[in-house]
């Protein structure tokens, strides 16, 4: 298993080209160990009492979340899960240990489902906190030596106990990851770019629809030490709630997320409202149909890829933006490779965020 980087909050999350966000693992905790059957024989002793110890339980398998790891390959990459048993009771009252347990690492933000003896979704456990820890499997319970049946009536008991089985479950990982921002739009947006330089991710980037096939993160680091994390959710399609395009997989990354920001490309020889507000529509919808927590968060509407309109055009961009806002809707002009606007819109996620923090407060 993969161990906590040194530094993740810091580190560029996009390096996730094994990213894996759903898994089936298979988990059978240890037996429990057999009680012993034993008489005290000692030279002088010549009747002595029982004194059969008693099994050691099987250990136990746990789920924990570590806020260091960003995928579930470990766990697609080795499914099943194993502990040991626990020892067996001997003579002279001697106890087994009891097995060791097993803890499995997972992201922060897993969700964890058991399947039943009829294959039904039950127990759903939401690992949202560091460290947080769900008993996926129970370890048998380990048997009675013979000592412990003795009474006043059977001072030589001659019976003991079996340990009994351990526990045998079947889990769906499906990780939900943990950000402060989403970033959304429909395909070749811009995201990945404007992540790329809004933090130090480095997701693949291309001119072409759906490069981004995983979601990203990436960190903007504030005064004080503080941080906020974005996550690049790959484009949205018309439908995603329904399923198209992978939609539930990508939507459900951004469940947790406190804000979203929003990209609308430019199309440098159609600069028509109705169009660009369409477009971002599309998207809307689709946050909504999946869940209507969505469109309720806070909101940055960005017209991204200015830098491919024609100067003389430019007045044009200026009233799409009071289009957009008078509408309600808070619009900024961008480009991603523009560092006076990427510092504009780094500014208002900061006001933004801080805004909530004090809210939460």
């Amino acid at each position: 298993m993969i161990g906590a980087p040194r530094d993740p909050a810091t580190r560029a999350f996009s390096n996730m080209s094994a990213f894996v966000d759903y898994v089936k693992v298979f988990c059978h905790a240890g037996r429990g160990g057999n009680g012993c059957m034993s008489f005290r024989r000692e030279k002088f002793v010549p009747f002595g009492g029982p004194d059969g110890g008693d099994g050691g339980n099987g250990g136990n398998i746990y789920l924990e979340a570590d806020p260091g790891m960003m995928t579930l390959l470990d766990c697609k990459m080795q499914p099943h899960y194993k502990s040991a048993k626990g020892g067996e009771g001997r003579g002279k009252n001697q106890h087994g240990r009891n097995g060791p347990d097993v803890v499995l690492k997972v992201p922060q933000g897993t969700i964890i489902t058991a399947l039943d003896e009829n294959g039904e979704e039950v127990d759903v456990v939401d690992l949202a906190e560091p460290a947080q820890r769900m008993l996926a499997a129970r370890g048998g319970k380990g048997g009675r030596g013979n000592s412990a049946f003795a009474t006043a009536s059977n001072r030589a008991p001659r019976i003991r106990e079996e340990g009994t089985l351990g526990e045998e479950r079947t889990l769906i990982l499906e990780l939900k990851l943990i950000a402060d921002v989403g970033l959304v739009g429909l395909p070749n947006a811009g995201k990945s770019t404007l992540l790329a330089n809004l933090t130090r991710a480095t997701p693949k980037i291309a001119d072409y629809p759906f490069t981004t096939l995983h979601p990203n993160l990436g960190v903007i680091e504030l005064e004080f030490g503080e941080k906020i994390t974005l996550a690049d959710i790959p484009g949205l399609i018309e439908g995603a709630s329904k399923g198209q395009g992978l939609g539930h997989r990508f939507l459900r990354h951004i469940e947790r997320t406190r804000m979203l920001v929003h990209l609308v490309a430019i199309e440098p020889d159609k600069l028509d409202f109705e169009r660009m507000w369409a477009t971002y529509e599309i998207v809307r919808h689709e946050l909504q149909s999946y869940t209507e927590r969505l469109t309720a968060l806070p909101e940055v509407v960005a017209l991204n890829k200015t830098d491919l309109v024609d100067a003389e055009f430019e007045p044009l961009l200026e009233e799409v933006c009071e289009e957009f806002q008078a509408r309600g809707v808070r619009t900024l002009l961008l480009s991603a490779i523009d560092d006076e606007k990427i510092l504009h819109l780094k500014q208002e996620i900061t006001r933004l965020y801080e805004q909530l923090q004090r809210i939460e407060e």
